[in-house]
């Protein structure tokens, strides 16, 4: 009650209001935004945002489902002045088959001269240990290293033409190390030009059916954060993926699980269906089979030709390609379950 009292005759001033705010969840110091916020309420000027000097920082969190955790994630952030940009959180109860299993991604505006990236790390690995999390990630988003991606491509450029423009462009924040194609692309092709133009090396390994070549591609992607497969026409052996142990991404022109393997097209048009896809999904073992990432359909009819359903089906891969990639640049995806995917929007 006394609480109360205090925040009623506090309402008049907006310092005061906020100074009340931060002592009910044990925060000491008032942050900017929070200044800013509260002007902006009392219609005495712009709600300004973040300043030009913050930087955005990205949070995700796994544990075991408990009381107090987004109480606590806000006052790690709120504690060293920053702003709390968007919470996403998912809570997976499994029908009742196991205890309840919490995942949450923050996004936050933070002054680097209040809050160094060392303190940060120290901040989050305190959360981490008394959640007991089994998952605790944080990235500043433009500031910390770009991961770094190598692009495997078979002889059609649709997806990696799209993936380098995007590349150019600064949608994916990536640090492009290689391409790596079995389809031997000719000097002056308009792949090559772009890469030699950028820097980003070309490396040409045929294959063939009893020699895949995969010690030579482990050996170029050694230093990679994970791997695309760019329409990469090859299955990728169960001994590579224990050996590259990292995630990989695939796009199947298909709308799984639905006509998985080869010639989806094909499989879809001779189906009769009526929507075309593209899935973006992890690479397992199991062909076609990885927690899906992204998934984007177009309404196909009888009067299509299974030309068109190729045509129409590419674009779709392209941007469905294209999402996956910036989703976990963004720290959006986190497996869970048995083969899922959460995707924070």
């Amino acid at each position: 009650m006394q609480r109360w009292r205090a925040l009623r005759d506090c309402v008049v001033g907006r310092v005061g209001l906020v100074r009340e705010l931060r002592r009910s969840f044990g925060c000491s110091a008032i942050g900017p935004h929070e200044l800013k916020r509260a002007r902006y309420y009392e219609g005495k000027g712009e709600c300004e945002g973040p300043s030009r000097s913050d930087l955005h920082g990205v949070h995700v969190f796994q544990c075991r489902d408990q009381l107090g955790i987004i109480a606590r994630i806000s006052k790690v952030i709120a504690m060293r002045g920053a702003n709390i940009l968007n919470v996403d959180l998912y809570i997976d109860f499994d029908g009742g088959k196991q205890s309840p299993v919490f995942y949450a991604r923050s996004e936050f505006a933070f002054d680097p001269s209040q809050w160094p990236r060392a303190v940060m790390d120290e901040d989050f690995a305190e959360l981490s240990d008394h959640f007991k999390a089994e998952r605790s990630i944080v990235r500043v988003l433009g500031s910390d290293p770009d991961l770094k991606l190598a692009v495997l491509a078979s002889w059609q450029d649709h997806c990696l033409i799209d993936l380098l423009h995007r590349w150019q462009e600064g949608e994916l924040p990536v640090n492009l190390s290689c391409v790596i194609s079995n389809h031997n692309r000719g000097l002056n092709t308009h792949v090559l030009r772009f890469l030699e133009r950028h820097g980003i090396p070309y490396h040409y390994l045929p294959t063939s059916r009893g020699n895949k070549r995969e010690e030579e591609i482990l050996d170029l992607v050694s230093g990679t954060d994970f791997l695309v497969l760019a329409r990469y026409m090859q299955v990728l052996s169960p001994s590579f993926l224990r050996g590259y142990k990292k995630d990989i991404i695939n796009i199947h022109h298909g709308l799984l699980p639905s006509f998985k393997g080869a010639n989806p097209y094909r499989q879809a048009y001779e189906a009769g269906v009526k929507l075309i896809g593209a899935t973006s999904h992890f690479v397992t073992e199991e062909l076609d089979d990885g927690p899906i990432i992204e998934q984007m359909v177009d309404r196909v009819s009888h009067r299509d030709s299974l030309h068109a359903f190729a045509t129409r089906s590419e674009n779709l891969e392209k941007q469905c390609l294209g999402n996956a990639i910036k989703y976990y640049c963004e720290q959006r995806i986190l497996r869970y379950s048995t083969n899922k995917t959460i995707i924070f929007s």
